[in-house]
C-alpha cells in the first residue's frame, strides 16, 4: 500500500514537470491541487474548531452543575456537540489525508526524481538538504537551504499565531509558546530532509496562511453565529451544583 501512495505520487509529479517543464514548481502546483482538494475538509474542520469555541462558556457550566456525576456530564456534553453541530473527528480529518502526501513525498524527493532536479535553479537539488549541503559544499552552498529551512519554521508559528487570535487571551498566550516549540521543532525537522518536502510543506503554508485571510475567518465566524443560535434556542443551564452528602465514618469500638 505505501509503495502504491509513492508510485502514484511519483508518477504524478513526473507527469506535472513534464507540462511545467521544472521540478520546483511542479512540486509546487501538487501542493496547490492537494489543497484544493481538502479545502471542503479544512472549511469543516474550522466550523467544528469555531463551533467549540463559541460552547466553552456552556461547556464550562455543564461541567460545574454535573461535576459529581460524570455520566451525566458525558451525556449533556453529547446532547450539547449534537446541538451545535460539532463533529470532533473534523479536527484531524485533514491533517491525516496530508500526512501520507508529506511523507511518501520524502521518498518522491530522495529516490524517485532526478539527482540534478532543482527549483528554477534556486535551489539546485531538491534531493539535497540543508545539512547534507553544509557539510558537503560549505555555508555558501547550503545558504539558499537554510533560508527555506527557516522559512520552514517561520511559517509553522505564522499558522498558529493566526489561529491564536481567534481565542482568549490566556489561550492565545499558550498557543503562541507551543507556536514557538513547533517552528524549532519543524526547522530541527527540516535540516535534514530533502529540500523537496521542504518546498511543500512552504508552499502549503504560504497557500493556508492566504485561505486563513480570505475564506477561514468568514467560515468562523458564520459557524460561530450559527453554534450561538443553537445555544439560545436550548433552555439555559443553571449552574446549582448539588454535592453528594458525606455520611460520616463509623468508628470502631475501642
Amino acid at each position: 500500500m505505501w509503495d502504491w501512495i509513492i508510485n502514484f505520487l511519483a508518477g504524478v509529479l513526473a507527469g506535472i514537470e513534464g507540462f511545467c517543464g521544472d521540478w520546483g514548481l511542479a512540486i509546487i502546483i501538487l501542493t496547490v491541487i492537494i489543497r484544493v482538494l481538502i479545502m471542503p475538509l479544512m472549511n469543516k474542520q474550522v466550523e467544528s474548531s469555531a463551533r467549540m469555541q463559541a460552547a466553552q462558556p456552556k461547556i464550562q457550566e455543564l461541567q460545574a452543575k454535573y461535576a459529581d456525576d460524570p455520566e451525566r456530564q458525558a451525556q449533556e456534553m453529547q446532547k450539547l456537540y449534537s446541538d451545535i453541530h460539532f463533529n470532533p473527528v473534523m479536527g484531524c480529518l485533514p491533517v491525516l489525508l496530508q500526512a501520507p502526501v508529506f511523507f511518501a513525498l520524502f521518498t518522491v524527493a530522495r529516490d524517485r526524481i532526478p539527482a540534478d532536479a532543482s527549483f528554477y535553479n534556486i535551489i539546485p537539488s531538491l534531493a539535497g538538504s540543508a545539512g547534507g549541503m553544509l557539510s558537503s559544499d560549505g555555508w555558501a552552498a547550503a545558504a539558499i537551504y537554510i533560508f527555506f529551512v527557516v522559512l520552514f519554521g517561520v511559517l509553522t508559528f505564522l499558522q498558529m499565531a493566526l489561529n491564536a487570535g481567534q481565542v482568549s487571551e490566556d489561550q492565545r498566550k499558550q498557543q503562541l509558546g507551543m507556536g514557538a516549540i513547533m517552528a524549532v521543532v519543524m526547522a530541527w525537522f527540516g535540516w535534514n530532509i530533502p529540500a523537496g518536502v521542504v518546498l511543500y510543506y512552504n508552499a502549503s503554508a504560504l497557500w493556508g496562511i492566504i485561505q486563513q485571510y480570505t475564506v477561514t475567518r468568514k467560515v468562523m465566524e458564520k459557524a460561530k453565529a450559527e453554534a450561538e443560535a443553537s445555544m439560545s434556542a436550548q433552555p439555559s443551564v443553571s449552574v446549582d451544583v448539588v454535592r453528594k452528602e458525606k455520611k460520616p465514618r463509623p468508628h470502631k469500638k475501642s
